[in-house]
């Protein structure tokens, strides 16, 4: 009978010292490591026009707004995410390769990634305290998801469909943008 090896963990330094090296990007938590996997056109038209739509608002401000290669950090569970788009309005949120106090994370739905922003990260990133809205952005249809946290900090959920405009407050920000700006250059079924 054989005894099955224990799984390999890394430190968190490790981790991030190996990903400045690495031609892939990895997710970390908890001591292991997850490689990414790559994204389609509408994907990546989607994540850049909620990066575009962001970025036009953050111009002459401190808020930063980061696509697809800048992680997230969760330190209460130790896990570093990538999102496809977050925007930080904290003037001390300043590390060079990772964001601590997010106010919008956006994720863009894929098949194989549905799952995971679904539930895991959905429940990981609520542990940050500065997160207020957690964005889902379908790529197979004009649907929207947006998981908000109101000023008692409970957390409400809103589905937009063909259609609508979303209100974002990242103080000093003030942000609002359309369906149609998310889904705009995309070609849907």
């Amino acid at each position: 009978m054989s005894i099955p090896n224990a799984i390999e963990t890394i430190t968190a330094d490790e981790y991030l010292t190996g990903e400045q090296l690495s031609s892939i990007r990895h997710e970390y938590i908890a001591g292991q490591v997850f490689a990414m996997a790559g994204v389609s056109e509408k994907h990546n038209r989607i994540a850049g026009n909620v990066f575009f739509h962001l970025r036009a608002a953050t111009r002459g401000t401190h808020c930063g707004v980061f696509m697809g290669d800048m992680k997230v950090h969760i330190a209460t569970s130790e896990i570093f995410y990538y999102p496809d788009v977050v925007l930080t309005c904290d003037a001390d949120d300043r590390k060079p390769f990772y964001k601590t106090a997010p106010c919008l994370i956006a994720e863009v739905l894929s098949p194989s990634t549905e799952l995971t922003d679904r539930r895991e990260k959905l429940a990981n990133y609520r542990m940050l305290p500065s997160l207020r809205y957690y964005l889902l952005v379908d790529q197979t249809q004009q649907k929207v998801e947006l998981y908000q946290r109101n000023e008692v900090g409970q957390w409400l959920y809103s589905c937009y469909e063909d259609a609508g405009e979303l209100h974002f407050d990242c103080p000093p920000l003030q942000l609002q943008f359309t369906l149609a700006d998310l889904y705009e250059d995309v070609v849907l079924p």
